[in-house]
């Protein structure tokens, strides 16, 4: 489940926010600390409320609006992020989107095609804010190259669990 809040709005970049324990699945749970690029399939609710698996047009084709599951490129940073001294180690997705609202409790699945750098501390917000905008720079260059650009079809990117009820979410909500 993506969380997404700005976690340094003085940086104006968004971050879709994962559980660490997230980076088990797929048998990443050792990921290095970093910078990584590649894609992320988003499941979001959609504005009139439907599940998007089971919205469809008047043809029975899927009725997709411009909030519904999509495939962006992505940049995500693993780490401690040292400019903030966080005591925990954190996954912040970068999607390179502008979305109308926030996507709390959609389902996110990332494909990581490659790494771009280690972590670092930075002596100031400018230089922090400079790192990352080349990051995204990296990511739009490499994503766009057919090595890469394959991968944004893969169906692993838009295989979502089965949508949970209002009811059943609360729950989970609740528990954890």
């Amino acid at each position: 489940m993506a969380r997404q809040a700005d976690t340094h709005p003085q940086l104006g970049i968004p971050t879709a926010n994962i559980p660490l324990s997230g980076l088990s699945v797929g048998g990443q749970e050792g990921m290095e600390s970093g910078i990584y690029y590649g894609w992320a399939g988003l499941e979001a609710p959609r504005a009139d409320g439907r599940d998007s698996r089971e919205a469809q047009g008047p043809d029975g084709d899927r009725d997709r609006d411009e909030f519904d599951e999509r495939v962006y490129p992505m940049v995500m940073s693993v780490g401690w992020n040292p400019y903030y001294k966080n005591t925990v180690r954190s996954v912040e997705v970068h999607i390179m989107h502008s979305f109308p609202s926030d996507f709390y409790g959609s389902h996110l699945n990332l494909l990581v095609l490659g790494f771009i750098r280690p972590e670092y501390d930075y002596v100031s917000k400018e230089a922090l804010v400079e790192d990352i905008m080349e990051d995204i720079e990296v990511t739009r260059r490499s994503l766009a190259r057919p090595a890469y650009a394959k991968y944004r079809d893969d169906d692993y990117l838009v295989q979502f669990p089965k949508a949970r009820s209002k009811e059943e979410q609360e729950e989970i909500d609740v528990a954890s």
